[in-house]
């Protein structure tokens, strides 16, 4: 009985660590090779290198998502009850990752698509952190950390692409 006590404990600390809320409102802003607003793809040679070159790019809560994995608080995010049709983009660098129409109500507090634009636009990666197995999706582009996959979702593919509403922008 102590034993579930102490991992009840520790699985309340988790989620109570894993949701932590954000202190800055969200930015609609998106990178460009000119103009932060212009929603262009920045290529891969002109991304920035460093920690101290993204921290200029992005709010506090954008780099602690986007560049330490971190995950935003559910049903806080911008796009989590967003229904109109367009794509959503990389809020770091504007590549294209999920179209609307592939998305969908999942109820988990988090915008959900059931596939991605392409393949090549998102990278999955086997994650074990916080004593999990899990599969982290990450901008094929410039690496930014936009959430999970599931095997849970609707068909016609069965997948749960679970993104970070923080770690998106919308066109």
């Amino acid at each position: 009985m102590r034993t579930m006590t102490s991992l009840l404990c520790c699985l309340f600390l988790l989620s109570a660590w894993t949701t932590s809320s954000c202190d800055r409102p969200l930015k609609a802003e998106i990178l460009s090779d000119t103009n932060k607003n212009s929603q262009k793809m920045i290529s891969k040679d002109s991304l920035p290198k460093s920690d101290s070159a993204w921290k200029e790019i992005l709010s506090p809560e954008e780099f602690r998502v986007l560049r330490e994995k971190g995950t935003e608080r559910a049903h806080t995010g911008e796009y989590d009850q967003h229904w109109d049709s367009g794509v959503y983009v990389c809020k770091a660098c504007g590549a294209e990752l999920f179209r609307s129409n592939a998305k969908f109500d999942a109820h988990c507090g988090w915008p959900s698509f059931y596939e991605s634009v392409d393949k090549s636009k998102v990278v999955e990666k086997l994650d074990l952190s916080h004593g999990m197995t899990r599969t982290e999706v990450l901008c094929g582009n410039c690496g930014g950390h936009l959430g999970h996959v599931f095997n849970d979702g609707p068909n016609p593919t069965g997948m749960r692409y679970c993104i970070n509403s923080i770690s998106l922008g919308f066109k």
